[in-house]
């Protein structure tokens, strides 16, 4: 994402940022569909095709991190971690949960002495979406993980999650299933 467009977005007093992840090569019309009113794009990992950030890109600016099927195909923008701040609200994005909790415990390079702990946590690999608030997503205030859009587990649905942003402060998080 480019700085101007990153500044426009972490200052802006309303965001809806649309989160996936998992595609494995595949983006659904009907993944593509849903993000099509989001503000900024997330995805979380296990891309496995450079062409689904490209086409992805054409409906918002997209952060992406690598999964562990993903190689460094994306370039220089897309690295294990991503700290993006969407409408005042901080965000720690990251592949798997342990990378995520160890990322917020400082052993990472995810994030420097003296920044500030994200709001949100987002981080895919289960492909069972799921989110989770309060002491449980703790330091965190929220940790999303939205599925997979294209090989759900656990008996759930293809998903996408989508994290309203209002003032500096989360209004909602949702996740939404995909129809076929």
């Amino acid at each position: 994402m480019a700085d101007s467009t990153a500044r426009r977005l972490a200052d802006a007093p309303s965001v809806l940022v649309g989160i996936l992840s998992d595609t494995h090569g595949v983006l659904p019309a009907a993944a593509f569909a849903e993000l099509a009113d989001c503000d900024a794009i997330v995805h979380a990992g296990d891309i496995c095709d450079p062409g689904i950030l490209a086409e992805l890109a054409t409906l918002a600016p997209v952060t992406a991190v690598l999964g562990n099927n993903d190689c460094r195909e994306y370039g220089e923008a897309v690295g294990v971690f991503a700290t993006p701040v969407f409408g005042g609200v901080r965000f720690l994005v990251a592949h798997t949960p342990d990378d995520a909790r160890r990322a917020l415990l400082g052993c990472t390079s995810a994030l420097q002495p003296g920044d500030l702990v994200p709001q949100v946590v987002v981080h895919g690999h289960t492909h069972v979406p799921r989110i989770v608030r309060g002491k449980a997503a703790s330091p965190a205030h929220l940790a999303v993980c939205p599925g997979s859009v294209s090989r759900p587990r656990g008996g759930s649905a293809p998903c996408v999650a989508k994290v309203a942003i209002e003032h500096g402060a989360v209004c909602s998080a949702r996740l939404v299933e995909l129809k076929a």
